[in-house]
């Protein structure tokens, strides 16, 4: 696996030149970081005894109870037969120290490749990396409302994540284009994170089949050598909780691991639900959980990448319904994060989670209680940074332009403050002396168009001044803000010769099956 440095600019701090490229006039993506290297530490929420504790408690759910791998894949089973696993059936239970034994060669880190080289992401270590949210029905924006989304709603939210320079990553299913055949779009939508971005994308995990039709189609795009020893696709893989490992992700697992490229596991935990209403059963549920769907990648081919990944939430025990942005989950992903680095894997945690129905101030607060928690925990790639609306149910058009804004802000938190001889300012202090204002001094002239975060979507100004203009929300500015970014967003080069062959074997996989809709 290699893990060279991607090209490109890989430092957080705005520059004015990256600040003249947010515009959506010029060409999108330059100039911009390719990822994020964390320059502050990440939060480290408990001691030892404790996290010797919920680690021992998961090896006990793993060798007393053991997970189900239900659905038909006998070869999942066989593996872990092999492995020194104890098999009754579906039921599989670890002996204490095998699971991380067999972890032993995933690696730390590794380069997720771009088809432009520049903006290729590293996934691990103090690197971080923003995603779109994923997986949404619906679609929704203040003209139409709610509505099932589409292949051109897939294909416009692909052209504002490529256009936004606060994103590094295209997603995978950034909404459902349910307008395809449930057993064809996923050949669409690979090739519209192609065609209209040139950032690291995900493929397809919805059947064995149609993950190795996504490696197919990135094997074409970068060459048939190359994804040996690359990672060039990763595919994000959700557990059946509580203890289930099912055929369809276990197949589509092995899948991109035979192929040398990247799984994200993923266990999906409402407490109450799928897991105990304690944080700290979740937590062990979750860890048991997602160390084994990273362990089955390394049984199909050891060294191939895999990230260990986290959706803990909360629900409400009144009406049965999902809660997400609450504290909860918050501090429980600050726990996933410290278990993470213990067993030695990358992470991918939180995102922009609400439930809020409308991109109002719930669902800001939410989103922002998330995504604060991800970034502290020390997650290395998270998804949902962009978009997420109504408990994920609806992928949003202004909640996208928000939370990408609000991404923007976050590399400068990450960023950490610098501490040097020009920013302990000693000379400004002489210059202006007891009493008088910095506002025109030499250091701030030679300091202002990149010390402080300018958001694209705030109003800083007076009331009377924006009152004058028209009073708008940030909800009406969004929504004139995302208009104006596919209005003038222009598609990234491509190899004529790649993109033909990539179209004919869409349109032959297509023409090879019947429609279908399930």
């Amino acid at each position: 696996m290699s893990v060279a440095e991607p090209m490109g600019d890989t430092t957080a701090a705005p520059t004015r030149s990256r600040r003249r490229e947010r515009r959506p006039e010029r060409r999108a993506g330059a100039a911009a970081p390719a990822y994020i290297t964390r320059r502050i530490p990440t939060y480290e929420l408990l001691g030892e005894e404790a996290l010797a504790r919920i680690e021992d408690t998961a090896d006990r759910i793993l060798e007393e109870i053991g997970i189900d791998f239900r659905g038909g894949d006998d070869r999942a089973i066989e593996l872990w037969r092999e492995a020194g696993a104890e098999v009754d059936d579906e039921r599989v239970r670890f002996p204490r120290g095998l699971v991380r034994q067999v972890l032993s060669t995933a690696p730390a880190e590794f380069v997720h490749h771009a088809r432009n080289p520049a903006r290729s992401v590293r996934i691990g270590g103090d690197a971080v990396v923003f995603a779109p949210a994923y997986g949404s029905p619906f679609v929704m924006d203040l003209d139409q409302g709610r509505r099932y989304g589409t292949m051109d709603d897939f294909r416009n939210f692909v052209k504002l994540a490529y256009a936004s320079p606060w994103l590094h990553h295209s997603g995978g299913t950034v909404c459902e284009p349910t307008d395809v055949a449930v057993n064809k779009r996923h050949l669409d939508m690979v090739y519209a994170h192609i065609r209209h971005s040139d950032k690291a994308y995900l493929g397809s995990v919805t059947a064995e089949e149609r993950a190795e039709d996504s490696v197919e189609m990135t094997r074409i795009l970068f060459g048939a050598g190359f994804l040996e020893s690359n990672c060039a696709i990763m595919g994000n893989f959700n557990v059946n909780s509580p203890l289930v490992w099912d055929a369809t992700m276990t197949q589509g697992i092995r899948a991109y691991a035979r192929a040398n490229q990247g799984t994200i596991i993923v266990p999906f935990i409402l407490g109450g639900a799928m897991g105990p209403v304690t944080n700290a059963g979740a937590i062990a549920q979750a860890h048991a959980e997602t160390l084994v769907g990273c362990a089955l990648s390394q049984l199909e081919r050891p060294g191939a990448p895999t990230i260990y990944g986290n959706f803990l939430s909360s629900m409400s025990l009144r009406s049965g319904s999902p809660t997400f942005g609450t504290p909860e989950p918050a501090l429980g992903s600050l726990v996933v994060g410290q278990l993470a680095r213990r067993a030695g894997l990358p992470l991918r945690c939180s995102g922009a989670f609400t439930t809020s129905k409308l991109p109002d101030a719930q669902s800001m607060m939410e989103s922002v209680t998330s995504m604060h928690a991800a970034v502290q925990c020390g997650a290395n790639y998270i998804l949902h940074a962009a978009g997420f609306l109504d408990g994920l149910l609806s992928m949003s058009y202004e909640k996208f332009v928000l939370d990408a804004d609000f991404c923007g802000a976050l590399h400068t938190y990450l960023a950490g403050v610098t501490v040097d001889d020009t920013t302990l300012a000693l000379d400004a202090f002489r210059e202006v002396g007891p009493g008088n204002h910095f506002f025109g001094c030499a250091h701030t002239m030679a300091n202002y168009e990149t010390a402080f975060w300018d958001s694209e979507l705030s109003d800083n100004t007076t009331f009377e001044q924006w009152s004058e203009a028209g009073g708008e929300d940030s909800m009406v500015r969004a929504n004139k803000r995302w208009k104006r970014i596919l209005a003038e967003v222009e598609d990234p080069p491509i190899d004529p010769a790649v993109d033909e062959a990539l179209r004919d074997f869409v349109t032959r996989r297509k023409g090879s099956m019947p429609d279908a809709w399930y």
